[in-house]
């Protein structure tokens, strides 16, 4: 059947049009209130996990997925970019531990500690083993000589106690941050050294994300409530567990060496790991802060991120010398 020409097309009723319309509208508003609903839901648990834990879980995952993939490229594609990022990282972690001593009525000088960070790392990265320990002892003495200068020039008083309190931090703040971070560059310099700094860091990531979860699922018991109330021997097991798959693994498709010496290096870097962790909750506690800093958000300072991979590092450089001759060529 052919139009009429100059007709119209047949069109929905109106009363049709308008139901057709309203029934978009009450689908779209049901919409926009579930998704509110559920972001409000998830807030509410995010917010539970916070109080529990101390964690933005959000904000730390996305902070660790950035952080993970720098270190992966830097390490994987230009060698010297991961000293560079090193060389970052244990700037910031100084300049942290500086000003939480200096808030806790320590007097420590920040000019010879970043000039100790930028000797000891490139003694690390470019330097032979024994000239490494040369700048060590140098930056601590360059250190420990600025400090007593300035005590004499600022004759404000201070108790001889005090003025050799302030010494010893002041030498401890290189040892702990500068020379352990350097120890890595020294692993990187040796044969496969890039992969077994990667297997390091992501065992002591495994054993962290596993004690988190487990802990916030079944801890019940604390593990050291006077140094860190929130670490369980649950969140302890799990990262146990945790860390002993990801060595075994490790070791055999990155590493090369037997699953079983995978399970050692898991559980050698789980301890150096808690161990680490638990000294700078101490060092924390001590000075009476809960973060070193807000630099890294659902993560807190970046000490608080370096405190496990510190100590990790120099026993995979142990760990390297000991257990790469068992690899398969």
């Amino acid at each position: 059947m052919t139009d009429v020409p100059g007709s119209e097309p047949p069109s929905e009723p109106r009363g049709e049009q308008g139901t057709f319309h309203e029934r978009v509208h009450a689908a779209r508003g049901e919409f926009e209130h579930q998704v509110a609903h559920a972001r409000e839901q998830f807030e509410e648990k995010n917010e539970r996990i916070k109080q529990r834990t101390g964690r933005d879980l959000i904000a730390a995952i996305l902070v660790g997925v950035a952080a993970g993939a720098a270190v992966v490229v830097s390490l994987l594609v230009v060698k010297w970019l991961f000293a560079v990022v090193a060389l970052l990282v244990s700037v910031l972690g100084v300049h942290e531990l500086w000003r939480a001593l200096r808030d806790g009525g320590r007097r420590i000088d920040l000019a010879p500690q970043l000039a100790a960070v930028v000797l000891i790392l490139a003694a690390g990265y470019f330097a032979d083993l024994w000239l490494h320990w040369v700048a060590l002892f140098a930056a601590m003495a360059l250190i420990v000589v600025w400090r007593l200068l300035a005590q004499m020039t600022a004759q404000d008083g201070r108790t001889p106690q005090d003025v050799l309190a302030d010494v010893l931090v002041g030498a401890f703040v290189p040892l702990y941050v500068p020379f352990l971070a350097s120890l890595a560059l020294v692993l990187l310099r040796e044969d496969r050294g890039e992969w077994w700094i990667l297997a390091f860091l992501i065992v002591a990531v495994v054993a962290d994300t596993a004690a988190y979860a487990s802990g916030l699922a079944f801890g019940r018991h604390p593990m050291a409530p006077r140094i860190s109330p929130k670490k369980t021997w649950e969140g302890f097991a799990g990262a146990a567990l945790g860390a002993l798959v990801a060595g075994a693994l490790l070791a055999q498709f990155m590493l090369g060496i037997p699953w079983w010496a995978g399970l050692v290096f898991g559980a050698v870097i789980l301890c150096t790991a808690t161990a680490g962790d638990l000294g700078e909750s101490m060092i924390k506690r001590d000075l009476g802060i809960k973060d070193m800093s807000s630099a890294l958000p659902g993560h807190g300072g970046v000490l608080d991120r370096l405190d496990s991979i510190l100590p990790s590092a120099v026993a995979t450089l142990a760990l390297h010398f000991l257990l790469s001759p068992l690899a398969v060529s």
